[in-house]
């Protein structure tokens, strides 16, 4: 849906996947270039040099883990600013062949949006990975049971999706256009940032201790996070700036428009008419970030979550939007569709990207993988947050711009929203508890 201009202009978004590796040893990896051709943008094949794209930085020998830490980090960041050779395939792996404090080594893929979406990438990847304990059984993700829904009269239902549609749609473009957000802690007014230096914080969730608190307020595990980095996002702008309490903030909350129930091989994505086919194939929805003031209950953080998000994907508006873009792209070309998709990078105040990873083990050439997560890098947006699943635990991964926000302190906000949640969904089982017994 948005291949033809994710790579226009200076919009160079890139998609990384980082791996990391309990143990190291030596390792190595016909691609094609966009070329137009009588006015129309095409690939071509080229002949590709393994060392124009595969890179094995070289740091000081003999250093603590902890130094290590800090040459990666700023190493992570000196890529980010580059932006890719346009006469080259638009991809490069980083391989890191020194300890840090997470691994003993690691593996950068650093890859451009208009190769294709997160789905894409990831079910490449795991195209060439297998599961560690038993190469020869298929890796197996979470089960994503459907969520029960109340039964609704199928007037009612239309009508109440066809004025979220209306609402949805316009609200998104005005957002786009004309809605920038206020400026805050996690949103300056600077402009240009597509290729500022960044920071990159992680943290890691016991995903049995998120699906506890899932059963105890009956929402999902996206509820959940989505309703943690609301929260911890208002808890970091007001340690930051107490003024900012009040201040208009939107994220943007990315869905895969894909009919599918996991992911499919390369193979798969790249057949006919396949049902998960490659490409970019993903929509914005605009989600309002909640103020510390209009809730009473940190819960309300993650019911709230739940019902707007619910609500905006039984619209229509994705679809309305992906007709925009593909009007905008065929009438006044790829750089007014990328404009508009930059313009509605632009206005808000965070990305989030969600994918869900193995239950086992992985492997790469028979190395085993510690742990993964993914960026998204050249974005005119101040904070991304992307957050992966693997090996029964969830990794949230904070891409910032540096100098702007503070790595630090947004990762502890985060970790007090979770901790605030986890109590209070505690008490209201509890509460809920004593209240059933009350009746018995």
């Amino acid at each position: 849906m948005l291949g033809g201009w994710l790579g226009v202009g200076i919009y160079a978004y890139g998609n990384w996947i980082v791996c990391f590796y309990r143990v190291w040893v030596d390792g190595c990896v016909n691609v094609g270039v966009g070329i137009e051709k009588n006015g129309k943008k095409q690939w071509k094949k080229v002949e590709v040099k393994l060392e124009d794209h595969v890179k094995t930085p070289i740091f000081p020998s003999n250093m603590s883990n902890e130094s290590y830490d800090e040459y990666f980090d700023d190493y992570i960041s000196s890529i980010a600013t580059k932006r890719f050779p346009q006469d080259k395939p638009l991809w490069e792996v980083h391989v890191i062949k020194y300890p840090n404090s997470n691994a003993a080594g690691n593996v950068i893929f650093k890859l451009h949006h208009a190769l294709g979406d997160g789905y894409s990438l990831m079910g490449a990847l795991l195209s060439c990975l297998q599961r560690a304990d038993n190469p020869s059984l298929p890796l197996t993700f979470p089960s994503r049971l459907p969520s029960e829904t109340k039964s609704e009269n199928v007037v009612t239902k239309t009508i109440s999706s066809l004025l979220s549609t209306i609402s949805d749609f316009w609200w998104g473009i005005s957002k786009s256009f004309r809605g920038e957000d206020d400026p805050s802690p996690i949103k300056s007014s600077n402009h240009g940032l597509e290729f500022a230096p960044i920071t990159i914080s992680t943290i890691t969730i016991s995903l049995d201790r998120i699906k506890l608190i899932k059963s105890r307020l009956g929402v999902t595990i996206n509820d959940i996070l989505t309703g943690m980095v609301f929260l911890g996002s208002r808890l970091y702008m007001q340690e930051m700036n107490q003024s900012s309490r009040e201040v208009h903030s939107t994220a943007l909350v990315l869905l895969n428009t894909r009919f599918m129930a996991n992911y499919a091989s390369t193979e798969e994505m790249i057949k006919p008419n396949s049902k998960s086919p490659w490409g970019n194939r993903f929509a914005f929805l605009h989600v309002p970030i909640p103020k510390l003031t209009e809730f009473s209950d940190v819960l309300d953080f993650v019911w709230n979550a739940q019902k707007i998000i619910k609500q905006k994907r039984n619209s229509l508006a994705i679809y309305f939007t992906s007709g925009l873009l593909e009007m905008l792209n065929k009438f006044g070309g790829h750089e007014a569709a990328s404009r508009y998709v930059h313009s509605t990078l632009k206005n808000s105040s965070m990305m989030i990207s969600s994918m869900i990873g193995p239950v086992q083990k992985m492997s790469l050439a028979n190395q085993p993988i510690k742990g993964l997560y993914f960026l998204v890098v050249g974005t005119p947006e101040e904070l991304d947050i992307s957050i992966v699943s693997y090996m029964g635990k969830v990794r949230l991964a904070f891409t910032a711009k540096k100098g702007i926000i503070d790595p630090q302190k947004l990762k502890l906000c985060m970790e007090n929203a979770l901790n605030m949640i986890s109590n209070a969904a505690d008490k209201n089982s509890m509460q809920n508890s004593t209240e059933e017994q009350s009746h018995i």
